[in-house]
């Protein structure tokens, strides 16, 4: 008896017994030796565990990494953390309007150029960047425990310099 599949919107005749696609296993091809993709790959699995640490706040990653660089960097200009975080300006302004919205940050037009804002937090956001911070520090600890500190030391290292480089 056959069994009908659906395949991207297509029907597809199975025979019965057959590996069920999502059990099937994946060819990588050359993905499987691709330092991009296993860097993302990477990513994707640490964003993740960051994600379950924080559940009760509800911030990804990149916002926590966005308010610990205004956190640090009091006043700062879109543009410069534009560079620092490696986000264009246009990806970066709906995120800063998340956080603004909010409560977290404040933007404040500067008096030498009205088109320019400086950054600060609010102190819900010094609140939340506390909290966040304290689960960063356990989701790197865990981090630490996969790669020791050897290896820890050389990973970031390798990381630098990819990012400087390309």
């Amino acid at each position: 008896m056959a069994r009908i599949a659906t395949v991207r919107g297509r029907a597809n005749k199975r025979e019965a017994g057959d590996v069920p696609a999502e059990a099937a296993p994946i060819r990588y091809g050359p993905l499987e030796q691709w330092v991009g993709f296993h860097l993302r790959m990477a990513q994707a699995a640490s964003f993740q565990a960051f994600a379950r640490e924080v559940e009760d706040v509800d911030l990804r990653p990149g916002r926590f990494a966005t308010l610990m660089l205004i956190g640090c960097n009091a006043g700062i200009s879109q543009t410069a953390l534009s560079r620092a975080n490696g986000r264009d300006k246009s990806t970066l302004t709906p995120v800063l309007d998340d956080l603004v919205r909010r409560g977290l940050v404040r933007r404040i037009r500067t008096p030498a150029d009205r088109r320019t804002y400086e950054l600060t937090l609010t102190l819900a956001g010094e609140r939340t960047l506390q909290r966040l911070t304290a689960s960063a520090r356990r989701h790197e600890d865990r981090l630490d425990r996969l790669l020791g500190p050897k290896d820890r030391q050389l990973f970031v290292q390798l990381l630098r310099r990819i990012a400087t480089e390309m």
